[in-house]
């Protein structure tokens, strides 16, 4: 199984997970020019996409939906709550349901609700058969369902937004801040900690923080918070704006950074 952190963080989000028939993207966050290009950093092409899968239609996961669906005749999946939020339609795709499996090829999606200030928001539960992962962002807390469906992941994909003291002490009115703060925000590097320490389990093998507020959150918080969750047990990285990462799941999973193609 291939992953592609291709865009995460309030400006984007867009993963791509691949694995034999199927090549699914979750989000699209950034324009369609954008999911080319960088696609193509990893010798991959937005005409192998099967499916797009929506966590939710806020517009850093949707910005770059109709053009891509539309030039690349896309069937896109997302819940009924999130397209009844959304102008945007899809030919072939489909609705998806908290709990409910859909198989796309090789690849196995499970949808699991999350806290979020959406209309019917979800993480992804994705797998191949050999390999499972875990996909979440965009949720104020990391709820007892999450932690059930997600047991036993090989690699999560978990939101580390925020640190609080900094979101707290920064420059965001604060309205926004108790948005952010609030069950129905977004996770902050303690709670991501958390989680992980509740997920950390034999067939854990890395995790990857995402989501990550370029003004209330630095990296290397990120990845101390992380480390601390898994008791530095697996490897953990974390995906700024301004990067990419490329994650092979094998027997050990590796990992490939990229820096954002030219004007991106």
């Amino acid at each position: 199984m291939e992953v592609l952190v291709l865009a995460s963080g309030s400006s984007g989000n867009a993963v791509l997970v691949r694995s034999g028939d199927a090549a699914l993207l979750v989000d699209a966050g950034i324009t369609a020019l954008q999911v080319r290009r960088r696609l193509e950093v990893f010798g991959r092409s937005a005409d192998d996409i099967t499916a797009v899968l929506l966590t939710h239609e806020h517009s850093d996961h949707v910005r770059g939906l109709d053009v891509l669906a539309k030039r690349h005749r896309l069937p896109v999946w997302a819940t009924a709550g999130t397209w009844s939020a959304m102008t945007a339609r899809s030919t072939g795709g489909g609705e998806l349901s908290s709990g409910r499996v859909v198989a796309f090829g090789s690849l196995r999606v499970t949808p699991i609700a999350t806290s979020h200030d959406a209309r019917e928001p979800v993480a992804l539960l994705i797998e191949d058969g050999r390999h499972r992962l875990g996909l979440c962002t965009d949720t104020g807390t990391f709820t007892s369902l999450l932690e059930h469906r997600l047991a036993g992941c090989e690699l999560l994909l978990l939101e580390a937004n925020h640190d609080a003291d900094l979101l707290r002490a920064g420059s965001y009115p604060w309205p926004l801040k108790q948005r952010i703060l609030s069950r129905l925000g977004h996770l902050g590097n303690h709670q991501a900690a958390e989680a992980v320490d509740r997920l950390r389990s034999p067939a854990l093998q890395a995790v990857i923080g995402l989501h990550l507020s370029a003004e209330n959150n630095q990296p290397e918080m990120v990845l101390e918070a992380l480390h601390d969750g898994v008791g530095g047990a697996v490897p953990v990285h974390c995906v700024p704006r301004t990067e990419m990462l490329r994650i092979e799941l094998t027997e050990r999973p590796t990992f490939e950074r990229h820096e954002l193609p030219l004007g991106q």
